[in-house]
């Protein structure tokens, strides 16, 4: 019995979701005491070290086609490999890539398809395991009977460690064919020198209050001080004040960091509904009726222009005398 990892990769590097699919992987695997497989294409760090985090195998597959995403052909991939290794259970992660894949896998393999698992399963027989729902609002048990199983998986859900064990890499022969290269990506934009949004386990974020793009020098001056990612409101996003790739909520990117940090956003459900899966959640407001204090954990009503400035000052100074 085999549990199949897909180890995604972002420009050929592995990232933190990677590591934490493929150690999900391996708990997994012990449970059903089976073996775990990892699956990386036109990735150009060292595959072996999948190793470390519980892979005991790692296909890999180069083809030059596959250099730019193609879900179609990258779930045939998947599929290819899990019948080469006998994986009736396939754990991917749930990225904005993942979610495009996971679903032709399970389609295609006639699978039982659970989403945005946030823990090992609590039975094997029959699987049952929880997911998050309702925007991260709610908790679901799903229960299957189905052999095949493709599971995908919350960011930032899962701690995961080093093993210090050995995977031995082996390429596999995948070759594209022309039903999954009916899609092609035409050009990709990337954003480049920022921490991922959904890799972060801090973020600063922002919206109107800030009001205007001039000011967003001290959120920046805040998230760099904390080693953060930044973020804004989709108010701010639509306006023009931040790029559409910052913005997090309902309409835009979910994350769950350990921390999120919102200066001058209200709160709306939509903005929470994005959010609310955050461990810890500090509010800075001047209204101490704006809805998002209902949600903190942590709260300041004052003004973003006075607060900050001392925030930064005092993170700098706790970091100097460490």
């Amino acid at each position: 019995m085999t549990v199949l990892v897909y180890a995604e990769n972002w420009n050929g590097n592995f990232k933190k979701s990677t590591f934490e699919a493929v150690h999900y992987a391996a708990e997994l695997a012990n449970l059903m005491d089976a073996e775990t497989v990892a699956l990386t294409i036109s990735a150009k760090d060292d595959p072996s070290q999948l190793g470390k985090y519980g892979a005991h195998k790692v296909k890999t597959i180069e083809n030059p086609s596959l250099e730019t995403f193609n879900n179609q052909a990258y779930a045939d991939a998947i599929i290819a490999v899990a019948e080469e290794s006998n994986a009736d259970t396939i754990v991917i992660s749930n990225t904005s890539n993942g979610k495009a894949i996971a679903p032709l896998v399970a389609a295609k393999r006639k699978a039982a398809f659970i989403t945005n698992v946030i823990e090992l399963p609590e039975s094997l027989s029959p699987f049952t395991i929880k997911r998050k729902t309702f925007s991260s609002k709610a908790i679901a048990r799903y229960q299957t009977e189905s052999d095949k199983k493709v599971i995908t998986i919350t960011a930032n859900a899962f701690e995961y460690s080093e093993r210090g064990q050995s995977a031995t890499a082996e390429a596999f022969d995948f070759q594209t064919t022309a039903p999954n290269q009916e899609l092609t990506s035409v050009s990709i934009d990337r954003a480049t020198g920022k921490i991922g949004l959904t890799e972060a386990d801090l973020v600063v974020s922002a919206g109107r209050g800030m009001k205007g793009p001039e000011n967003w020098g001290m959120i920046e001056d805040l998230a760099e001080a904390l080693g953060a990612a930044t973020a804004c409101s989709k108010p701010v996003s639509d306006i023009g004040w931040r790029p559409h790739s910052e913005h997090v909520g309902q309409t835009g990117i979910a994350i769950n960091p350990q921390l999120y940090i919102a200066v001058g956003i209200s709160g709306a459900i939509q903005h929470l509904a994005g959010v609310n899966a955050s461990k810890n959640i500090v509010v800075i407001n001047t209204d101490p009726d704006a809805p998002f204090f209902k949600a903190a954990d942590y709260g300041i009503v004052g003004d973003a222009f006075e607060v900050l400035p001392k925030l930064i000052s005092a993170i700098k100074t706790y970091k100097a005398a460490i």
